[in-house]
Parts: C-alpha cells; structure tokens; sequence
C-alpha cells in the first residue's frame, strides 16, 4: 500500500516543504537515515533514479522504493532522471511511488505521460534542467501537480547552486498564478541554509536538500530543521 496517493495527498498552501533527497543519505544505512527524519519536518522523501544515460550516474531502482515503502510512511517522491520514463511508470507506482516527476528533455508526449502518472494515482511532475527554458512547461502545468527546476545540473550530489535558475523558478510561479493553478514549485541542487529563503521568495514552496541535510554535524533531523528555519519555516 502506497502511504499517501495523489487521491489524499492535498496540497497545504501557503507552506514550505523539505524533501529531502536521498541521494547523499549514507546508503549502507538508508533505512536508519529515513527513520532519523521522521517528525523532523519532513513533509516528503526525494528518491532520485538515474539511469546512466539521461545523466551520468546511476542511482536507486524499483527495488530500493519497495524497501523505503516498508520502513516509512512517508510519501515517496520519485524523481526519473532516465530516458523512456514512461515505460516505468506502472512499475514504480506498484513499488510504492507517492509522485513521479519526469524530465521535459526526455519526454516527446510530456502532456500524455502527466495524465498517465495521475491515472495510477501518484502525484505528477515534470522537472527542466537548467539548460531548458522555463517557458517549456507552460503548457503542461494544468497537467502538473509539481513543477521542478533544477538549480544543478543533474546527476551528481554536492554541487553548488546556479544562481541565474531561480528566475526560471520565478517564471513558473507566475505562469501558475496566471493560470489560476495550485502546483507545487520544487527546487532540486545546492539548496542549504544560506540560499533556502532566496529560493523561497524567488517562488519556490518545496526544498529538495540533500548534503545539507545528510551532511549536518548534528544529524539529518536537524539539517533538515535548519534548512526549514532559513527558508522561514519552522518545523513542526
């Protein structure tokens, strides 16, 4: 049983959501690292799957949501960075995928592969790299309900976030507005503390944060909770 399908996973206006992106959790010990952020103000779990061909590296597959899916009621919010995603979708939402987020780059009939997604029941999104413009999702939208911008380049944990990406974030916010939509805006690399409120006020609502949360001196929980404060959110 999937914790929270898109039939019950209702949007919270106005909050800023932490995901936290699994990708720089230790992995010998992912199950005690998904355990530790429970009740941290953690709202979702990023699980990044890479093929090694859409990007270079390869990362977490259907077996690795179906063990997350035993060990956490927290939803899990899938992030394809393959090719051909829509040939996994059915797979990856009976594992135990919340949301499944697919890239504009590698998706010819996005608009169809958004309606798909829904149909099993999981959150939609569609994610731009930095590269593509942010106009590129504007007709898709009323078919989201996530829209990501990557503020990295994909692929690799750790990097630093490209400043210029948050005025493509910007642009989304106020295509949504415009169109009178409710929509996530997620923004995925090099989010930390000292960058988290300019993500905010650029019109992002939901944080993917990865070393910044995994790699606090004081554990993932806290991390977690000290990116939620620099956003202005306080954690519940």
């Amino acid at each position: 049983m999937r914790a929270m399908p898109r039939s019950t996973w209702t949007p919270c206006e106005g909050a800023i959501h932490l995901a936290p992106s699994l990708l720089a959790a230790d992995f010998a010990h992912l199950a005690d690292a998904v355990k530790s952020l429970e009740g941290s103000g953690t709202e979702r779990l990023h699980v990044d799957v890479m093929d090694g061909v859409f990007v270079p590296n390869y990362t977490f597959g259907t077996d690795t949501v179906r063990a997350l899916r035993r060990v956490t009621d927290l939803p899990l919010e899938l992030h394809l960075m393959i090719v051909e995603p829509e040939r996994h979708f059915e797979t990856f939402a009976a594992a135990g995928a919340d949301a499944i987020t697919i890239h504009y780059e590698v998706s010819p009939h996005l608009h169809r592969s958004l309606a798909r997604i829904r149909e099993l029941d999981c959150r939609s999104g569609a994610a731009i790299n930095p590269s593509t413009p942010a106009s590129c999702l504007d007709d898709v939208l009323e078919m989201c309900d996530l829209a990501l911008v990557m503020t990295i380049n994909p692929g690799f944990g750790g990097q630093k976030l490209i400043p210029r990406t948050l005025s493509k974030v910007a642009h989304v916010r106020a295509e949504v507005e415009r169109q009178g939509l409710t929509v996530d805006i997620e923004v995925d690399g090099g989010v930390d503390a000292s960058n988290a409120r300019a993500c905010v006020e650029a019109g992002a609502n939901v944080l993917v944060a990865g070393t910044a949360v995994f790699g606090h001196a004081d554990g993932p929980a806290a991390g977690g909770r000290a990116v939620l404060a620099a956003a202005g959110q306080m954690p519940s």
